[in-house]
């Protein structure tokens, strides 16, 4: 069999085998923004004639799930949707707590002292992150280490 006769063969392998592969654009992005105004309106479609049902702080997170022109179709940690105005948002990564209580700590264990205690719902500004752990700011003040598992965001 001559060298000639396989090329269509392995070709053909090629391409299935390459097609086979995820592609990078099919792959779900966890895009996530924050509230970058004192006061975010969430509303219930995506244009200022819709109705505002709720208000968000500065820095509250959220995960966009969909896009129209300039708006976001965003969740937050409770899965509720609604619609925010693009250019009033932030690629700036902010945490909230989705535990009853969340402990600040000096260092990244348990063992190390409480600086700070955080409530549900509590905006915390994304420092570092190391392991389990994330250094976070409070939006009341005070700088600390919380278990990532206690709160929601990026």
């Amino acid at each position: 069999m001559s060298r000639f006769s396989r090329l269509p063969a392995l070709l053909l392998a090629f391409a299935l085998s390459w097609m086979a592969l995820p592609s990078a654009s099919a792959a779900p992005q966890r895009q996530m923004v924050s509230a970058a105004v004192d006061t975010l309106n969430m509303r219930t479609g995506p244009g200022q004639r819709y109705e505002s049902h709720w208000t968000v702080s500065k820095g509250y997170p959220f995960r966009v799930i969909g896009r129209k022109g300039n708006w976001l179709h965003v969740s937050d940690f409770e899965n509720d949707k609604a619609w925010v105005y693009r250019p009033m948002t932030a690629r700036t990564p902010h945490h909230v707590v989705r535990a009853k209580v969340a402990v600040l700590r000096k260092s990244p264990s348990t063992r190390s002292p409480i600086v700070k205690r955080a409530g549900y719902g509590d905006v915390l500004r994304t420092l570092e992150r190391r392991g389990d752990w994330v250094k976070v700011r409070h939006e009341g003040g005070g700088t600390g280490w919380v278990a990532r598992r206690l709160v929601w965001g990026w």
